[in-house]
């Protein structure tokens, strides 16, 4: 019926939100609440067909190196629901952005 390239083998990116997968949010690095560091980091995840990350990469810095750092080392340990081709696990690449906010924790 449908060929590898028809509707049937649409992509979906990897995706981390799902709550099953039981990403813990990253540390806020005590030196940067100290000191009122707070921003935005968007890293760029490589995931293997297992839900595995195999690169993350700053995408975009937070302007801080403590808080780029904490967003890296936190996202190495997530596990993330794979990007499929039709019903198929592949690799696949996902940004994701986490926050540093004082006001509340971080957050992805």
């Amino acid at each position: 019926m449908a060929g590898g390239g028809g509707p049937a083998a649409a992509y979906a990116p990897p995706s981390f939100g799902a709550s099953y997968l039981h990403n813990p949010k990253p540390a806020y690095p005590l030196m940067a609440r100290r000191r009122g560091l707070q921003g935005l980091v968007r890293l760029d995840v490589k995931v293997n067909a297992e839900g595995i990350p195999t690169a993350v990469r700053v995408k975009d810095s937070s302007g801080h190196e403590a808080l780029d750092e904490a967003a890296l080392t936190a996202v190495w340990h997530w596990r993330f629901a794979p990007a499929r081709r039709g019903g198929e696990a592949v690799e696949g690449s996902v940004v994701v952005p986490v926050r540093f906010n004082l006001d509340g924790e971080a957050a992805s």
